[in-house]
Formats: C-alpha cells, sequence, structure tokens
C-alpha cells in the first residue's frame, strides 16, 4: 500500500450508495454510513437476499485514483470468492454483468478464505482506476457455494483528484 493512500470512505456520495439484492435489513449503508471501515466487533453486515450474488455500487463526491480495495466477513463460507470490477457505470444492473465477459470489467479477483476473513489489503491494477466517479463490485460467487454472501466492511483506498486548483493567485490581464 502506498503511504499517501488513504480510505476513500469519507469522500462517498452516501445517498447515490447502494446495493442490489441486499437484504432489507442487512444493507450496504449500514457498513458505510459511518465513512469509516466497519469495525470488527460491529454487528452490522451486508447480506446478499434471492441468491449469493451482490451487486455493490459505490458513489463518490468527487474524482478518486483507487489502488486498494479491503473486503472482510466474518463467515468464511459465505464470503466473496470471485469478484468482477467496473467504474463510472452509474446505471449498472445484473444484466449487464451476469455473463459478461471478463474483458468487459477492470479487473477480476479471485479473493481466498485468508484475503476475507483477514480483510488483507487487495492490490488493483492502478492504471485501470484513475479518474474514478463510481465504483462497481460484482459478487459473482462466494467462498463456500452458499446461498447468501455476507461483507462485513469495506474499504477503498486510494487519493482524490485536486479537481479544483487555487486560482487566487491569477490576477486578470488587462488589454
Amino acid at each position: 500500500m502506498n503511504k499517501e493512500d488513504v480510505s476513500l470512505l469519507e469522500h462517498l456520495d452516501i445517498s447515490q450508495v447502494n446495493c442490489l439484492n441486499e437484504q432489507q435489513e442487512h444493507n450496504l449503508r449500514s457498513i458505510v454510513a459511518s465513512k469509516k471501515i466497519n469495525p470488527p466487533d460491529s454487528s452490522v453486515y451486508l447480506a446478499s437476499d434471492a441468491d449469493e450474488q451482490l451487486l455493490v455500487n459505490i458513489c463518490f463526491n468527487q474524482v478518486v485514483r483507487i489502488r486498494t480495495l479491503v473486503i472482510r466477513t466474518k463467515v468464511v463460507a459465505e464470503g466473496p470468492k470471485t469478484i468482477k470490477l467496473r467504474v463510472n457505470n452509474p446505471s449498472i444492473s445484473f444484466s449487464d454483468v451476469e455473463g459478461a465477459a471478463d474483458k468487459t470489467f477492470a479487473q477480476v479477483i479471485e479473493l481466498s478464505a485468508e484475503d476475507v476473513t483477514e480483510g488483507k489489503p487487495i492490490p488493483l491494477r492502478f492504471v485501470r482506476f484513475q479518474n474514478v466517479n463510481s465504483l462497481h463490485i460484482f459478487v459473482e460467487s462466494n467462498q463456500g457455494e452458499s446461498e447468501q454472501t455476507r461483507i462485513d466492511a469495506i474499504d477503498v483506498l486510494g487519493v482524490p483528484v485536486e479537481a479544483t486548483k487555487d486560482l487566487s493567485g491569477l490576477r486578470q490581464e488587462e488589454h
């Protein structure tokens, strides 16, 4: 992890954060609403509803560069295994990702049980995550082929892009 990287959760646009196929009582907002990584002793978590798949949509309030992703679960069999990432696709749905070729994703990652139970930092292909307004995580499968996927914490690490420059030093030229 780069020492300049910070948690980008503080830059979430909470009103736009959502997850498809989440249980009402165990939803994405509950684990990111504080804009800090959900602590290990927390009782809130994200859980899938109809099957093991989730489509997590994380929107930022400014453009960011993402280097690392952290996903943690307390239940190994329900932890994500295959995740597929897309960026800047705000109206994404399951029909956009199910059966889509891997090359249509910014990155496809196979997570180990250790990755998700220990919340290990997952390095991303930095060049594909440069000017990100929204990150979409398609959880295709979980560790135990369980009907439910559970995520206790998500963190996104990187740097905000300085979109506004200090222009106070510029003077208007007279012609």
